[in-house]
Order: structure tokens, then sequence, then C-alpha cells
């Protein structure tokens, strides 16, 4: 009896080590730093997107004409189709929460719609998922006043993925 037992161990161990799970449970490289912004890009200022639907830094302050350098990371886990994040800074007075909504029905555009351009300042170039970055360089508007940043991918803005840039 202890010979099937400790057979049976032994066949159950060798089938598992020749299995993809192992071959895929061995610890990842770590991934590589991202590169400091080139010089005269901008003042850096790095925000984490999370699970819960927040970035790290809500409150940005800037002077008129100021090159700022965001750099998007997410640190989540959830998979990107369900929890994708970016940065879509707005002009003054744009209601948010008009173009969160409107932003729900534009995937193919990056949830930046189209009819809705023109009331962006800056965006990321992309969605990103776990572990991913996206960077956007721009001038801070020279108007004095403040600026609102959502993440416009479905439900965020709602959730409370907002922030204020403040230029003066």
């Amino acid at each position: 009896m202890k010979r099937v037992i400790i057979l049976g161990s032994l066949l159950a161990a060798a089938v598992f080590v020749a299995s993809p799970m192992a071959q895929t449970a061995a610890p990842k490289a770590a991934p590589k730093a991202a590169a400091a912004p080139a010089a005269g890009a901008g003042r850096l200022i790095e925000i984490a997107a999370t699970d819960l639907m927040k970035f790290s830094v809500t409150t940005i302050t800037a002077k008129p004409g100021e090159m700022l350098h965001i750099r998007l990371k997410s640190t989540g886990t959830q998979p990107k189709a369900a929890m994708a994040h970016n940065f879509v800074l707005l002009n003054s007075g744009v209601d948010a929460m008009a173009f969160s909504m409107e932003a729900m029905s534009a995937s193919t555009t990056g949830y930046i719609p189209a009819a809705k351009a023109a009331q962006v300042i800056a965006h990321t170039p992309k969605m990103i998922g776990p572990g991913e970055t996206t960077d956007v360089t721009f001038a801070a508007p020279m108007k004095v006043g403040d600026y609102a940043y959502i993440c416009s991918f479905p439900a965020h803005f709602m959730a409370g993925m907002k922030g204020i840039l403040t230029v003066k």
C-alpha cells in the first residue's frame, strides 16, 4: 500500500513539473524602469492608476505655459478589458460628467469622443492595463484657473478617478 502511495505521489509530481502551469509559474524578470523624460520635456509628474478607480495624484499645480510630463502607470491586477486607464485633461469649464458619459461609447477612439475632441487639452496616447505605463507631455494652459483631468474609461470618472490641474 505504501508503494502505491509513494509511486502515485511521484507520478503526480512528475506530471506537475512537466505541465504548462509549472513552466509558467517561474518568477518573471523584474520590469525595466521607465526612462526619464528627455531634457526639456517638462516637469515629471508620476501618477499611479489603481483597480480602485483612483489616481494617486489628485491635484497638480503649474505655472501658465509650464511644460508638464505626465507618466501614468497602472498598478492594478484586473484585466485591461475590464480596468483600463488613461489621463485626459479637459479645458476649463468643460462638463466632465457629460464628457465621461459620451466617452463610454467611444471605445474605437480610446474613449475620447470625436465630437468632444476640442474639449481636450491633452491625453495619453493609449489605454493601459496592469503593469503598463503611458506618457503625455503638454504645456499648461496660459489662462489661470482649474482644469479637470479624468480617466475616461467607462464609469471610472463616476467612481472618482479624477483630479484638478490648477494653473496659477
